[in-house]
């Protein structure tokens, strides 16, 4: 049988930001920040970056000196290239004993230089981003257990904060829940799972339902999403996903100001309700019964005196509940998830 991705990183971590200057490609980092606090060390930054995680600043020298373990590459960029200027930087933390860690869609070891001063040190270079070999074709074919995959209109619009605050509610209601990680940053905090937008297009779906396998009938796997169905770029994946994962219920992640895709500023987004509608209709296909649960709204930005009032009015324009999972909590997500699917 194939195996998931498996990793184990080594705390705590520093985190590499270069010269980034726009949050969406920070999200490893910030993920990293969110979820797994206890092992972040600090964050090294460039002149001119404009990301900040709340964490130390730390030179490369000081976090060694420290007990840094592993240096974190905290960027993701469109196209995963690394600016050659980092590769001297990578090149000396591994001299130095630190493991390098990539979700990028590179290989570390390809670069001589680095794989020569991981050799000698004994540092790891963990690229995040391998699928599992010999992954299947997907089947379609309905199994037992139930899931609920997050999705969204965008990309870096809060699917992986929402699937791991969605998991970590439902056990704390009582259910048996699983976070079902699919992009690096979900890996590095869980430890496992299937970096899905590297996967081979005809094995995607087959991933995804390698992902959330067969269960008990009561077991709720919450399955990270990845990309868009509307995005120009990154459509495919997100279409093999929801097919392979046959989730019973979705969450829509949604950016209440965000009116354009991220990157690409002539491509509007859809409206909310077009973005539930196109995903209760291709999600049939292999999800019959498929329904919406709920809306995660990412309400950072949003003035505080502004926040509740958008809530509601989202709530009145779709008819389900809507909540900042990191501010309100899940709890109206998993009560309506018990009234969709008791005795369902």
């Amino acid at each position: 049988m194939q195996e998931l991705t498996r990793i184990t990183l080594n705390p705590p971590y520093l985190l590499l930001l270069g010269a980034e200057t726009d949050n969406t490609y920070a999200k490893t980092a910030l993920g990293l920040v969110q979820w797994s606090p206890e092992k972040v060390l600090g964050q090294l930054r460039f002149e001119g970056c404009q990301v900040d995680l709340g964490v130390p600043d730390l030179s490369l020298d000081e976090a060694v000196a420290a007990g840094c373990g592993s240096l974190v590459l905290g960027v993701a960029p469109v196209g995963g290239v690394v600016p050659d200027s980092w590769w001297p930087l990578l090149e000396q933390a591994a001299r130095a004993g630190l493991d390098i860690v990539s979700g990028l869609h590179l290989r570390l070891g390809e670069r001589a230089g680095l794989a020569a001063a991981a050799a000698d040190s004994g540092a790891r270079l963990v690229d995040v981003r391998v699928p599992p070999a010999r992954l299947p074709v997907g089947t379609g074919k309905p199994r037992s257990g139930r899931r609920i995959l997050t999705v969204a209109a965008d990309c870096a619009i809060g699917k992986k904060y929402t699937a791991l605050a969605l998991q970590r509610a439902l056990s704390d209601a009582g259910f048996d829940a699983s976070f079902r990680a699919t992009g690096q940053t979900g890996i590095m905090i869980a430890g496992e799972g299937v970096p899905i937008d590297s996967v081979v297009a005809d094995f995607i779906s087959g991933a995804a339902e390698l992902l959330s396998p067969a269960n008990d009938p009561a077991h709720w796997d919450v399955i990270e999403g990845q990309g868009s169905v509307f995005h120009p770029g990154y459509s495919g994946v997100a279409l093999g996903l929801l097919h392979g994962a046959q989730p019973h219920g979705f969450v829509v992640c949604h950016d209440p100001l965000r009116t354009h895709v991220a990157g690409w500023p002539h491509y509007a987004l859809p409206s909310l309700g077009e973005c539930i509608d196109a995903h209760l209709r291709l999600g049939r296909r292999t999800s019959p019964n498929i329904r919406c649960v709920g809306v995660s709204v990412n309400t950072s930005k949003l003035p505080a005196d502004e926040r509740r009032n958008t809530l509601d009015g989202l709530a009145e324009e779709t008819g389900l509940p809507c909540v900042d999972p990191l501010l309100d909590g899940c709890e109206a997500l998993v009560r309506r998830i018990q009234d969709e699917f008791t005795d369902a």
